[in-house]
């Protein structure tokens, strides 16, 4: 568990603190057996981005990847460094979750949470090599007062199918069954249209406010109810997962329902949602609509077959993709995919466009949420997806391999802002400005998109599958000499992907190999798709989840409670136990300091209302780098009291690191002791403050 708070110090060198405190005997994961054979360490030191330097947790955590391409490896660790900036741990009853934002805004839920982006988020970190992470974030949705699971299109069943595949446990997804059934049934009495077989959604709520179709009704923000190919997918694929969990836990009767009812919406969607003269998948509106000029919408017609625009060619939107992202298509619609490199359609430089480039809407808005022609990564994501999936499931001859490649390499490419890792809500297509689209406190390090999981699945082609088969079938340039990805998690095991053109660069042979477990299980000289039998998966344990964060505070009760000997200009107590912990950027400054103290030395306190077992203290420190007037202290020392006036000092700590380092966690760990409160004193460095 994991506790920050940051804020901005003025003229002297200090420090900010984050706490995680936790009760003992805590449950630690324990990975599968197979020794790394790319230098973990010196792969992370080689990028020159961080923000957060917990080394040890991405060691612990994340799957390496080593390629020629050093803007795929840049952007690839910084995608992870989003994770970990984004991860929250939102109460003791909680445990963790992810956030859309870096603030809370008031459309988030308990903790931070929006629903919007949970579906990317859940791909993304389900590749974490501890499962407690994203096990949680499913928990979260249903069992935590104030998430708001169905404020915005996603797709929540199949995520947690997803993430099942990786991290397999039957009891886990039984479990959550409940759950999952009452949020499909709950989209179902709001959205269900009998007559029409689909479900309706508006622009608003699936993710994109200002979009053509809302565009040609009065309310131009929201926009009218209408069967959109993308919501329409999302609720296949929950219904398709649905099926899959209750098969799995041998209620086959159940399983039949929601397979029925997703081959039916399937079925709809195909037909009445595609315009085979566009071959295309467009919105159709639900009802009769007129916009503020009085041109009327038909009930029951696609975009621009009724309207201002009647009889357009145009009117594709990058949404028009997302059925390929579940690979809900049958084959014979892959011709949409025809315009997606096209720059008189879709491509551009910095993403595909939103709306296809000729279209009467097209639109490059200086303003937030216009999804009318903007590069937006929520969408970019779901295209690369879908395109992978395409390249390894269907024949097609309208995009290739190398078209893959060149989109990914885009899309790490538009996350950049003055040459520096970077996301925001949206870029202009073309020159790759974040403006307009950049707000402070809010758009920075925007954890709205994934690029992890289409490295993983579609890059290094790891066919996520449910059975004991390994297929790899990667998307990597053919005229690469190396490529490795080492330590993914997968069903139970840990599974490596080599490409060694010569063999001289990792040592272990020419040619392309599969291990699982360290173990060699597929080969080939050439690049090319690998088949091969997995050793069985492994059910993944559930985490005892007895690691609790005491010090969190998320909720506004008045224990924990923090004091201090001094708190510094816009500096706030409130952010040193937000669940919040791998922000250490100086702006915004989300952060507790003590600027301008007097003192040679400092306390933070907490009061955590009872007596309760502790054996570990998390500090995490803060360092603005050489110039600036924070950085960690020369010393911390933890004490204690039973409740009373009294401070003893913790005994037998241990230190780690062994002196205070900024931008990481200090970790003091010690015998179980019953404290009441707990005090971090921090000596100031020499002439520092």
């Amino acid at each position: 568990m994991i506790f920050g708070s940051r804020t901005p110090a003025f003229f002297f060198v200090l420090f900010v603190v984050g706490i995680l405190i936790s009760r003992p005997d805590f449950g630690v994961f324990e990975p599968a057996s197979a020794d790394p054979f790319l230098d973990h360490r010196e792969l992370l030191e080689a990028q020159s981005f961080w923000d957060n330097r917990d080394f040890e947790w991405f060691e612990n955590n994340i799957p390496f990847l080593d390629t020629p391409d050093a803007e795929i490896n840049t952007t690839y660790y910084y995608r992870w460094e989003l994770v970990s900036k984004h991860l929250t741990y939102g109460s003791p009853t909680t445990g963790y979750l992810w956030t859309e934002f870096i603030n809370r805004p008031f459309w988030s839920g308990a903790y931070g949470g929006i629903s919007c982006p949970s579906g990317h988020q859940f791909y993304e970190v389900r590749w974490l090599h501890n499962p407690r992470y994203s096990r949680d974030f499913a928990r979260y949705w249903f069992r935590t007062p104030g998430a708001q699971p169905r404020r915005y299109s996603a797709w929540m069943a199949d995520s947690a199918w997803a993430t099942h595949l990786v991290h397999p446990n039957k009891a886990f997804l039984a479990d959550l069954l409940p759950d999952l059934e009452k949020n499909f049934d709950g989209w179902t009495r709001r959205s269900w249209v009998p007559e029409a077989g689909l479900f309706w959604q508006v622009g608003h709520d699936d993710g994109m406010e200002f979009n053509i179709a809302s565009r040609q009704t009065k309310n131009i923000l929201s926009g009218a109810p209408s069967y959109r190919p993308s919501f329409n997918s999302y609720m296949w694929a929950d219904a398709r997962a649905l099926a899959k969990i209750a098969r799995l836990t041998g209620d086959f009767g159940k399983a039949k329902t929601y397979q029925a009812k997703a081959d039916a919406l399937k079925q709809q969607l195909q037909k009445k949602l595609w315009d085979p003269k566009r071959e295309f998948f467009f919105p159709m509106f639900r009802n009769d609509e007129e916009d503020k000029e009085g041109n009327r919408i038909k009930k029951n017609t696609l975009i621009y077959q009724s309207g201002k625009f009647a009889g357009s060619d145009h009117g594709r939107e990058e949404a028009g993709y997302v059925p390929w992202c579940f690979k809900l298509p049958d084959p014979g619609y892959e011709a949409a995919w025809k315009v997606l490199m096209d720059p008189d359609y879709f491509y551009s430089e910095f993403g595909p466009t939103t709306v296809e480039r000729n279209d009467p809407l097209f639109l490059l808005s200086k303003g937030c949420c216009w999804w009318s022609g903007q590069s937006w990564p929520f969408a970019t994501t779901q295209t690369l997806k879908g395109l992978a999936n395409l390249l390894h499931h269907y024949e097609q001859s309208h995009v290739s391999r190398a078209d893959y490649y060149k989109l990914l390499r885009n899309y790490a490419l538009s996350q950049r802002k003055n040459g520096k890792p970077y996301i925001a809500e949206a870029l202009h297509p073309d020159t790759g400005s974040w403006a307009g689209h950049d707000m402070y406190y809010r758009s920075e390090h925007y954890f709205h998109s994934g690029f992890v999981d289409l490295v993983i699945t579609g890059l290094a082609g790891l066919i996520v599958e449910d059975g004991d088969t390994l297929t790899v079938d990667p998307l990597i340039p053919a005229d690469w000499a190396y490529f490795a990805l080492d330590q993914i998690p997968y069903r139970g095991h840990r599974v490596s992907i080599v490409w060694d053109k010569t063999g001289k660069r990792y040592g272990r042979g020419a040619g392309l190999q599969v291990l699982v477990d360290g173990q060699k299980l597929a080969s080939s000289p050439t690049l090319k798709k690998l088949t091969a039998k997995m050793p069985p998966a492994k059910e993944v344990p559930l985490d005892p989840r007895r690691e609790v964060n005491f010090a969190v505070n998320n909720d506004g009760n008045y224990f924990p409670r923090f004091t201090a000997s001094h708190t510094g200009p816009k500096s706030f107590l409130a952010f040193i136990n937000d669940g919040n912990t791998a922000w250490y950027h100086l702006k915004p400054p989300l952060r507790w300091t003590s600027a301008g103290s007097p003192n040679e030395s400092d306390w933070v306190a907490v009061d955590l209302g009872m007596s309760r077992p502790v054996t570990q203290v998390k500090l995490f420190l803060l360092d603005d780098g050489e110039g600036q007037p924070v950085a960690a202290p020369h010393e911390i020392v933890l004490e204690y009291s039973k409740g009373d006036a009294s401070w003893k000092s913790v005994p037998n700590q241990k230190a780690s690191p062994e002196k205070p380092v900024g931008r990481r966690p200090f970790t003091v760990g010690f015998p179980e002791i019953q404290a009441q409160k707990l005090r971090a004193v921090f000596k100031h460095a020499e002439g520092k403050r």
